[in-house]
């Protein structure tokens, strides 16, 4: 199950100006307690106890530097937008703009529970993780075909031009929190500017979408009760989704470094292999993918800079999460593994 865990020093909540606050907005008495859900490097995520109410807390982590992925209110209108249509969402129940009540905007949110399979769980027996995966994909290819304009979010993001965007923006994230030197992250910024494909086409896109964000059914771990995390969710190519998700999709042959960063236990027997994905993504959504190379090498990217920001962050002493300590190495490893998939031509 997808437990909660004490409070992270440095990163505990108010629960004098809280209290009152989910009382009024959710009308539960009784006492407050808090823990942390442990996974996730980006925003935090809490478990509030109140009375007999059990409910979510989102808000973003101190020195946050990146806006649009922080953004508690456009996370939650997405949110609300979503659940009517799509309802493999949480239900998101209130929203606080007002940064004196725990230091930052946040919102609350329904608890789903369910499995989480991570990195590091013991993964299921073949048969079931082949059918995790079968799910993984499917569940994919609803979201990139969800009716935005039923879900009122017509207006979310800006998606003609959005693979040039989008290696712009991700290269100026990563000389915003650069601290060393990164040849091999140089590089793949150059190649990604000279090799961009046209657009695939628009759809919702997660951004963020891994095996560890899925909550699955206990009693069938073949079925998906709700996706996690989406502060980073937007209109885009579906493609530029595919690729960032497949930078978490490691395999057994794969160097340490990408072994490290697996979303969740996709080296399992039963596993499907990145091609795998990409064919059944194909096969289920019913359109011809093509060449994934510039997409995964973007994927590579995109999840270096993640890295370096929350590095920068702890290097900067916003955070003092010791999980952090190494991502700056990571990252400009993920540069290196960009390069030889660059070499090689293949995912």
């Amino acid at each position: 199950m997808n437990q909660a865990q004490p409070v992270r020093r440095g990163e505990e909540l108010d629960l004098e100006t809280l209290r009152p606050w989910i009382e009024q907005q959710l009308g539960v008495e009784g006492s407050i307690r808090v823990e942390q859900f442990p996974a996730g490097h980006s925003n935090l995520t809490y478990l509030i106890h109140m009375g007999d109410r059990e409910v979510v807390l989102r808000c973003p982590p101190r020195g946050a530097r990146v806006r649009s992925g922080h953004d508690m209110g456009r996370e939650y209108r997405l949110l609300r937008g979503l659940q009517p249509v799509w309802p493999k969402v949480p239900v998101p129940l209130a929203f606080c703009a007002d940064e004196s009540v725990i230091g930052a905007p946040f919102y609350l949110m329904s608890r789903v529970e369910g499995e989480v399979l991570r990195a590091t769980s013991p993964p299921p027996d073949p048969e079931t993780m082949s059918r995790v995966c079968r799910e993984f994909v499917s569940t994919f290819v609803e979201i990139h075909g969800v009716d935005v304009e039923r879900a009122g979010l017509g207006s979310l993001g800006r998606p003609e031009g959005y693979v040039r965007r989008q290696v712009e923006g991700w290269a100026k994230r990563w000389q915003k929190a650069s601290i060393d030197p990164a040849p091999s992250i140089d590089a793949t910024i150059m190649w990604l500017v000279a090799h961009q494909p046209g657009e695939s086409g628009t759809a919702l896109i997660h951004n963020d979408f891994k095996l560890d964000n899925l909550v699955l059914d206990p009693n069938d771990l073949g079925r998906a009760r709700a996706v996690l995390d989406w502060e980073m969710a937007t209109r885009g190519d579906p493609l530029m989704d595919l690729g960032s998700s497949l930078a978490y999709w490691a395999e057994a042959g794969d160097p340490p470094t990408m072994r490290g960063i697996a979303g969740g236990p996709t080296m399992a027997p039963g596993a499907m292999t990145r091609s795998e994905i990409v064919n059944s993504y194909s096969k289920v959504a019913g359109v011809e993918v093509g060449d994934m190379v510039f997409y995964y090498v973007f994927g590579l990217f995109r999840l270096a800079v993640i890295a370096q920001q929350i590095y920068y962050r702890y290097h900067h002493g916003f955070t003092a999460d010791r999980r952090f300590a190494g991502f700056g190495t990571g990252a400009l490893m993920l540069g290196d593994v960009a390069q030889r998939v660059i070499a090689d031509r293949r995912i």
